[in-house]
C-alpha cells in the first residue's frame, strides 16, 4: 500500500490475540517511518511478531508534551509516523489525544486504521441494549470521586460502559450495588481474546458475590457494561435527575403536595410532574 509522507496514522493493534491484527495494520506499521508506541517494550514484541522492524519511540502520559512537539516536526518535514497504544484502539482511555489534535492543528493529514477495541468486543456479546451507550472510561480510582461519578449516571438510560482495573473490580462493583441497585443487569467480560476470557452475566449483586469469591475474577484486563436505568415514572419524564434530587431533598421535610409546589416554584417547570414523580416514588415506582 501506499503511504502518504507528513501523515500520522492512528493504528489499532490487537487486545489480546496477535492474529486480530488486520493485514492493513501490518503494512501500515512495516511501512511508516516512525512508531510512536505507548510502551516500546510491548510494541517491540508485537512487531517481532510480524518480522516488521520500524523503529518506535515512547509516547506516554509522562512525556508526551516533549514529545508530540518533535513528532509533528518530523511529520512537517515528511515523515509518516503511526500511532499505537499497548493494545486496541488509540485514544480509547489511552494516550496520544495531544498528538491526534496538534497534528490537525499542524493541517497533517490524520489516517484511521481501524481494527480492534476492548470497548466494541465487549458490547459485541453483552446481553443488554447497544444500539445506545455512554463509555465512561476507567472508573475514578478514589472512593469519592468514584461514587461521585456514580450518582452522576444513577438515571441515565443508556447502557454504561466502564474499564476497571484489577485491584478495584471488588471495590467499584460494591459501590455500583450501593449506587445503581444491585439488582441491575450487568456484564464483567475480563481478558477478552485471550486464553482466559470470561464474561460473567448477572446482576450488579450477583457479580460482587462471584467476584469477591473467586480471586480469578479478580485478574487481567476487564470492561464491565451495566444496564441503563429502568424509565421514569410514566408522566414525569420532563424531568432531569438535578430536578428529581431537588424534589426528593424537599420531600424528606415537606408533603408532597407542597414539596412539588415548592421545586415548580424554584426551577420553572409544572408543578404536577413533580407531584406525580414524588407520588411515585412513595409508591415504590422507582
Amino acid at each position: 500500500m501506499s503511504i502518504a509522507p507528513g501523515t500520522l496514522y492512528v493504528v489499532a493493534t490487537p487486545i489480546g490475540n496477535l492474529d486480530d491484527i488486520t493485514r492493513r495494520a501490518l503494512e501500515v506499521l512495516g511501512a511508516v517511518d516512525l512508531i510512536a508506541a505507548e510502551d516500546t517494550r510491548h510494541t517491540r514484541r508485537l512487531l517481532a511478531r510480524f518480522g516488521i522492524g520500524t523503529p518506535a519511540t515512547a509516547l506516554h502520559e509522562h512525556n508526551e508534551r516533549q514529545v508530540c512537539g518533535r513528532l509533528v516536526e518530523r511529520m512537517r518535514d515528511g515523515a509518516a509516523v503511526a500511532l499505537v497504544s499497548d493494545a486496541g484502539t488509540p485514544l480509547v482511555s489511552d494516550p496520544g489525544h495531544l498528538l491526534v489534535r496538534m497534528a490537525h492543528e499542524a493541517g497533517l493529514a490524520v489516517v484511521p486504521v481501524p481494527g480492534p477495541s476492548a470497548l466494541m468486543a465487549a458490547l459485541s456479546v453483552a446481553p443488554l441494549p447497544v444500539h445506545r451507550f455512554a463509555f465512561e472510561g476507567f472508573l475514578p480510582a478514589r472512593a469519592a470521586a468514584r461514587r461521585g461519578l456514580l450518582e452522576s449516571l444513577r438515571e441515565e438510560p443508556r447502557t454504561l460502559v466502564f474499564f476497571e482495573a484489577p485491584h478495584r473490580i471488588g471495590a467499584a462493583l460494591e459501590d455500583l450495588c450501593a449506587i445503581l441497585g444491585r439488582e441491575r443487569r450487568a456484564m464483567l467480560a475480563r481478558e477478552l481474546t485471550k486464553v482466559h476470557e470470561t464474561l460473567l452475566c448477572a446482576s450488579l449483586g450477583e457479580l460482587a458475590r462471584r467476584v469477591a469469591a473467586d480471586p480469578e475474577q479478580r485478574r487481567g484486563e476487564m470492561v464491565l457494561v451495566v444496564e441503563g436505568a429502568p424509565a421514569p415514572p410514566s408522566g414525569t419524564a420532563g424531568l432531569d435527575e438535578a430536578a428529581r434530587r431537588l424534589a426528593r431533598g424537599l420531600a424528606r421535610e415537606l408533603p408532597p403536595a407542597r414539596a412539588a409546589a415548592l421545586a415548580a416554584e424554584i426551577t420553572g417547570r409544572p408543578r404536577k410532574l413533580f407531584y406525580r414523580f414524588l407520588v411515585s416514588e412513595e409508591g415504590g415506582g422507582q
